[in-house]
């Protein structure tokens, strides 16, 4: 049951998935704003929403009567294990799909400075909250001061990238719906409140497909008797994560290079500063051995596509297979 919970959660998210982007796209359209805010913000912070509600459940299990130590593992793993997902494996399996199309050493072209810029915020958020793991929970004000500075650098990360949606849009990076609204071929008229509900009915299947998948690991894990910190690092964030892995998939296979990798680096700056916010506030936020070594693997990830962007590399797929190689050493190492 378990399983067939699995797969019947799975294609209820490609479903809403497809949905989604196809409603964000005519979003942005109307709105007039380049395919970078589109990504980074809209799609970003869109299909982030199921990462951000397993923690912030997780550690209030206790209040539900499960063990508060099971919530608080849980939580850390969801918090941790979402940027680990972006930066290695999905970055890798956007490279893999697109491959048949371009070969692997086919140009991979999203605009340079929105890339720059997100994966900029997220090291230097994400490189913060590591920190936190190794200041202690009884040191509160300290622990308050680098959530609200976490907070604050997503809030000016957002404020910077609507500033140079204008520019963007003047040079030809405005976003542009490429299919009918799915919503319109039954019927309905192509305006704001019908991409609204359609935006609506795809994350509702989104969301609610997580929490299928999340239950369905939840019954895994006391079958297999594996650890919650484990699982939640390693399985939780293929629920959490999927939208942006199909989201990026179906825009990249599309030729649209910006909107699949603004998508990823967009949620990497949510998932960096605003999830560890709450993991730093409500969690033991300790270091441990497979939390520092997801934490480094991202770093080293993260750091290496950034390099390649702000040295003006040619981005192909091949390049990926390093992203790819830094979650199969995390996967290996825990398993």
């Amino acid at each position: 049951m378990n399983i067939l919970l699995l797969i019947a959660a799975l294609i209820i998210i490609l479903a809403g998935a497809e949905a989604f982007t196809n409603a964000l796209e005519h979003l942005g359209d109307r709105l007039g704003i380049s395919e970078g805010v589109t990504g980074s913000i809209f799609a970003a912070v869109g299909t982030a929403l199921p990462e951000a509600m397993v923690p912030i459940v997780a550690v209030f299990a206790a209040a539900s009567g499960k063990p508060a130590h099971l919530g608080e593992e849980v939580g850390v793993g969801a918090i941790l294990g979402a940027p680990m997902m972006l930066s290695t494996l999905t970055l890798f399996l956007m490279a893999i799909f697109v491959s048949p199309q371009r070969g692997w050493q086919g140009a991979l072209q999203p605009e340079p400075s929105g890339i720059r810029r997100d994966l900029g915020w997220f090291l230097a958020a994400f490189g913060l909250s590591c920190v936190a793991l190794f200041v202690p929970h009884h040191i509160t004000l300290v622990r308050v001061g680098i959530a609200l500075i976490l907070i604050t650098l997503y809030f000016l990360y957002v404020l910077v990238t609507l500033r140079a949606s204008a520019a963007l849009v003047a040079e030809g990076h405005g976003t542009e719906a490429g299919h009918a609204l799915y919503l319109s071929k039954a019927g309905l008229p192509v305006q704001m409140p019908v991409i609204l509900l359609q935006l609506a009915i795809g994350l509702g299947m989104i969301v609610f497909g997580a929490s299928l998948f999340v239950d369905g690991i939840e019954g895994l894990s006391h079958w297999l008797g594996i650890s919650a910190l484990i699982l939640s690092l390693l399985v939780v964030p293929i629920a959490t994560e999927l939208p942006e892995k199909i989201n990026s998939i179906l825009w990249i296979r599309r030729g649209k290079d910006t909107l699949a990798f603004g998508n990823i680096t967009g949620a990497l700056v949510f998932q960096g500063s605003l999830l560890p916010a709450i993991g730093v506030l409500l969690t033991p936020w300790s270091p441990s051995f497979p939390v520092l070594l997801g934490a480094g693997l991202t770093l080293l990830a993260g750091t290496y596509t950034y390099l390649l962007v702000i040295r003006g590399v040619i981005l192909r797929p091949y390049h990926f297979a390093v992203n790819g190689l830094c979650y199969a050493t995390y996967f290996f190492a825990l398993t």
